[in-house]
């Protein structure tokens, strides 16, 4: 058993059991027992945990991704780097690598390709905004939840693209069949080496093979480095144009050549997604079809990308040249360690791969012979197995697989005798003893006789008796009933026993009694002894579920309504019943709360209209993409402001502009628009220079620019003293 199962870190995360292994660490699934939520633990292996660069890989992870905050993106809660033991606390993912889903699949439709990829460069633009670069963006660090949700993890050869300081980290270190050319090389790299391994996760996913495969890692980063892949299109034809362009994009070989931000990419994609026969017009030099490129030779080393625009095609070739001499990546001095492989490549291999150039003359003979060889043998098993099968015809009986779940595995065994029905795992679950819950071979698929399906088979219902709570805090006695594999419920209600209030009167079923493991106990809390008025809380800002139990928790009644708000779903938006009121036990409260929907409303602008102005002018209100929102046409003289209504949902940054009669343009202001509150607010305003910009506003007359002539009030005022009266002009209104 590990010797971490069972264990508690730092009193708080016990480990339960271990759910993966890594090159630098192994991960734990574990309980946060004072949150009593799972978790994950990254536990670095002791026998790096001495080692000064692992150790600062592993640091380097934890550093990265608590600066991290995003869905896409595994959250990081705690972190530990005693002497003793170096650890991550992390979210607990429960779902499959996107490697696994993969390879269940094979090949992926283009929407479920772009649903994915879409979620992980949305991480990698928080990540790059934040001097972030992954550097081992590859399936296997990349988590998939049921509902499609993707989460990026694993930043632990993340470095900092932001600091100046050159270290090892800069060297070639990664996954080679998604590594980049310039990290193969061993250059230093940027957000746009991320973009290339996505780009080459994208080419997997939507024709089922990697671009560069051979059973030599140091051989597929050299392929990254020199060849070309073959077209996306020319393996799987259903891949529609724009898309493979998008693919060739992010892989070109040159930096430079490729998109410069992963928001680059996602705005192509999105495009695509809007009209998936968009082509960009990347690459102008192809003629060739998809089928005409699969019989070319495409692997040319030190060639440019054959698929790029003429230009760029030249640039690369002369950056090409610069790197002729280079026959393979630079690697670290020391062994580098690949964790996708799991092995150590040192310079000995050069030497091995010098041999095999030099026995190359025996090589093909001796291959050529094995071929064929292989060949004849492979004839006569096949004119083996079609003689078995002709001469015994049974044999090639095929059924349809019945579905096994919820029989007796007796009862299976005897009604389908053609199967060869085996008991491969056992548990206690809600079926009755001997049900099977589980099958391997899916309902449906073909079957023939004697073929080995294995079932789960159910123990039966495992039975636990319910522990003694009464009088602990509710919070606790939910700890250790859910602990014993119990759901709790909570109801409240008035103590008649002295109970004191949020503690435990009793459960159901009660305490000793058997219950099933996995059903609800209900927990009865008091409310003490008081029957009182009861003073309402503010409950505006929490979630609908927080609201309405404090309410059942004082005896009120919960109506609710939900509403358009700019809230986040199901936030408590105004309650019937304002904070600091008193009311009755069974008064019914109305809690309004956000349905997640944006609301929609109209908003009046006002503009005032400068004195001087003369001839006729139109008033747009226009959106940041440049399309108009609402126009009115303006006479001067006729009115001293006009009023134009915009019509939107939430709110918005939106431009006012007036344009003359001869076609002069000129901004008057930028608003934010709340269509939510109806009202807008001014970011910058410039009314009297905008309407002069386009001529309409004339210069005041002498008369009008001459001061007014100042009154002198008489010297008394009628004061006693005879003196004037001095009074304070009144105080300016900032309201």
């Amino acid at each position: 058993m590990d010797k971490y199962i069972g264990k508690k870190l730092e009193g708080r995360y016990e480990i339960t059991e271990l759910i993966g292994v890594g090159g630098m660490a192994d991960v734990y699934k574990a309980t946060d027992i004072i949150e009593n939520k799972e978790v994950a633990v990254k536990i670095l292996k002791k026998e790096f945990a001495e080692n000064e660069e692992f150790l600062r890989r592993f640091r380097n992870e934890s550093k990265a991704i608590a600066l991290l905050s995003h869905p896409n993106i595994v959250k990081v809660y705690d972190v530990n780097f005693s002497d003793r033991l170096q650890y991550i606390i992390m979210e607990y993912i429960d779902g499959i690598t996107l490697k696994e889903y993969i390879d269940a699949e094979q090949v992926l439709t283009w929407k479920d390709s772009v649903h994915f990829i879409i979620q992980v460069l949305r991480a990698l633009q928080h990540a790059h905004d934040r001097g972030i670069v992954h550097r081992d963006i590859k399936p296997q660090n990349i988590m998939l939840f049921t509902d499609g949700t993707i989460k990026v993890m694993d930043f632990g050869i993340a470095k900092f693209a932001r600091e100046d300081n050159g270290t090892q980290s800069d060297q070639a270190i990664g996954t080679v069949h998604y590594i980049s050319p310039e990290q193969a090389r061993g250059d230093d790299t940027d957000e746009k080496s991320d973009i290339y391994s996505v780009g080459v996760m994208l080419y997997e996913m939507l024709t089922g093979q990697k671009p560069f495969d051979t059973d030599n890692p140091i051989s597929i980063a050299v392929m990254h480095m020199q060849n070309t892949p073959k077209r996306p299109r020319a393996i799987n034809p259903d891949i529609p144009a724009g898309l493979e362009e998008i693919i060739l994009r992010a892989m070109e070989k040159d930096p430079e050549n490729r998109y410069q931000t992963a928001a680059d990419m996602i705005r192509d994609i999105e495009a695509f997604k809007a009209n998936n026969s968009l082509t960009f017009g990347y690459y102008t030099g192809n003629s060739a079809s998809a089928d005409e490129e699969d019989e070319e030779e495409v692997s040319t080393p030190d060639s440019p990308t054959q698929y790029f625009s003429a230009a760029a095609a030249q640039k690369q070739m002369a950056n090409s040249r610069k790197t002729a001499t280079r026959t393979r990546p630079t690697y670290q001095e020391e062994d580098e360690y690949y964790d996708d492989e799991d092995e150590y490549y040192d310079d000995e291999e050069e030497d091995e791969e010098e041999e095999e150039e030099k026995g190359h003359s025996l090589f093909i003979p001796i291959m050529t012979a094995i071929t064929i060889a292989f060949i004849i043998v492979a004839v006569f098993f096949i004119l083996w197995l079609v003689k078995g099968v002709l001469n015994d015809p049974g044999k090639s009986t095929k059924y349809e697989m019945p579905n096994l779940i919820g029989m007796d595995y007796y009862e299976a065994k005897d009604t389908y005798s053609y199967l060869d029905l085996q008991i491969d795992n056992t548990e206690y679950t809600s079926y009755e003893k001997d049900v099977i819950y589980f099958q391997d071979v899916q309902v449906g698929e073909s079957v023939g006789n004697g073929q080995a399906v294995k079932v789960n088979v159910s123990l039966g219902v495992s039975m636990a008796k319910v522990p003694e709570v009464k009088n602990y805090h509710y919070e606790y006695a939910r700890k250790i009933l859910e602990q014993e594999g119990f759901i709790t419920e909570l109801k409240y209600e008035m103590s008649s026993d002295g109970t004191e209030a949020s503690n435990v009167i009793r459960t159901s079923p009660e305490a000793g009694q058997e219950a099933e493991a996995g059903s609800t106990i209900i927990i009865y809390v008091s409310k003490g002894m008081n029957n009182d008025s009861i003073e309402i809380s503010n409950m505006v800002g929490m979630t609908l579920e927080q609201a309405v139990k404090l309410c059942e928790y004082y005896g009120l009644v919960v109506e609710k309504v939900d509403e358009a708000s700019l809230e986040p779903e199901n936030t408590v938006i105004a309650q019937s019943i304002e904070q600091g009121e008193f009311v009755e036990s069974g008064t019914t409260i109305t809690l309004t709360y956000s349905n997640g929907e944006s609301p929609s409303g109209v908003v009046t602008y006002t503009l005032p209209i400068p004195e001087g102005v003369q001839g006729a002018y139109t008033l747009d209100v226009i959106d940041g993409t440049g399309v108009s929102r609402s126009s009115k046409r303006i006479v001067a003289g006729i009115s001293n402001s006009i009023s134009i209504d915009v019509s939107g949902t939430g709110s918005e940054t939106l431009s006012v502009v007036i344009t003359s009669s001869d076609g002069k343009t000129a901004t008057i202001g930028t608003y934010n628009f709340d269509f939510a509150n109806v009202n807008f607010t001014t970011v910058k305003e410039d009314i009297n220079m905008a309407f002069e910009a386009i001529g309409a506003l004339q210069p005041p007359t002498e008369e009008q620019t001459s001061p007014a002539p100042i009154e002198v009030p008489p010297a008394n005022n009628g004061n006693s003293g005879g003196e004037e009266e001095l009074t304070a002009p009144p105080a300016p209104d900032w309201q």
